[in-house]
């Protein structure tokens, strides 16, 4: 930031605003985009169990079961109707809740869903946490300092993370933290109720695993945002003008640069979630991913579907979420 006194003061220069029309119509695509991937989803998640080759009224019956008996089965699940008519009939019972129940416990879905999707919410939240601060930290410290030795660490220690998957990252926290230090346990899980110590004990490290790899991401995109903004004549003119170097950066240069590293963010909510069925096997964690886990082995087509859309949901939720705040944080409508 010292630097920029060094320059001539040009004249300050604020950017463009958004044409309200414009800018309009992306509040409108934020909030619309999100149902039709929904729908299209929801379309694709039973069509996924509704034409799996596997019978579940024979499953359920066993290899002993006859034709009628299988009949008689299809009847009592519905599956003996229309496909369309089994798909708005599931449709408009999931919008309510009802996510039917499951063929081989008859436990509700949603019972089963809501019971395991805790601890997936606090593992998330928890991953997203860490690598909002890991990597903003990271890559604001890097654009402050560009092409000195921290920067050059950041970049190196940014890209080596952003090839590892999660599962790997894993294997090797438990190992240091584990099995070396023996500081944290290698597996299992305390609900959050039990105490925010206990809890994070468990959590720190599938939380890490998931995280480490967004970071890097995070780290990456904002140092290089930044690094633009800072070169920017408003940001020069606005330190001319006396503005104390934490202002400019986080009233006006960060405020800029963060929209490429929020995009990131929203795009790292599905790899967390994707990432967790690999580390809730690793950890031995009782979440949804088990749970769906669990139910393909089973064949449990209703649960198998209802697992499916909730995380569907979720994803949809978390990125509209940043898209908003990417709408909101970016007055220029910048990306």
């Amino acid at each position: 930031m010292t630097t920029l006194l060094s320059r001539p003061p040009p004249a300050v220069l604020t950017k463009p605003a958004e044409p309200p029309k414009r800018r309009s119509r992306r509040w409108i695509g934020t909030v619309a985009t999100p149902v039709v991937v929904f729908l299209f989803s929801s379309l694709l998640t039973f069509g996924l169990g509704a034409l799996s080759p596997s019978n579940p009224a024979a499953a359920v019956l066993g290899e002993t079961a006859t034709p009628d008996d299988i009949a008689r089965m299809n009847h009592e699940f519905g599956l003996d109707r229309p496909l369309p008519v089994q798909y708005l009939d599931w449709l408009f019972s999931a919008l309510q809740g009802d996510l039917g129940r499951s063929y081989f416990t008859t436990i509700p879905v949603a019972d089963s869903i809501f019971a395991a999707l805790p601890v997936d919410l606090a593992l998330a939240g928890l991953a997203v946490l860490l690598a909002v601060l890991i990597g903003g930290a990271a890559g604001i410290a890097a654009a402050l300092r560009q092409g000195s030795r921290l920067d050059r660490a950041v970049t190196a220690v940014a890209s080596a993370l952003g090839t590892l998957p999660p599962f790997v990252l894993g294997i090797g926290l438990i190992i240091v933290f584990s099995v070396l230090l023996k500081a944290l346990p290698a597996g299992g899980y305390v609900p959050l109720e039990q105490g925010l110590g206990q809890w994070l004990r468990f959590a720190i490290l599938p939380a890490l695993a998931l995280s480490l790899d967004i970071a890097a991401s995070i780290a990456r995109q904002l140092r290089t945002s930044l690094v633009g903004q800072l070169g920017e004549n408003y940001v020069t003119g606005a330190v001319v003008r006396g503005l104390g170097t934490r202002r400019v950066l986080f009233g006006h240069a960060l405020r800029n640069a963060i929209g490429p590293a929020l995009t990131v963010l929203g795009i790292g909510v599905p790899m967390i979630l994707g990432g967790a069925v690999v580390t809730e096997k690793i950890f031995n964690l009782p979440g949804v991913a088990q749970l769906a886990l669990q139910a393909s082995g089973q064949h449990d087509v209703p649960l198998i579907q209802g697992t499916l859309l909730v995380t569907v949901t979720v994803v949809l939720v978390c990125n509209t979420l940043v898209n908003v705040a990417v709408l909101r944080l970016t007055p220029q409508g910048k990306r």
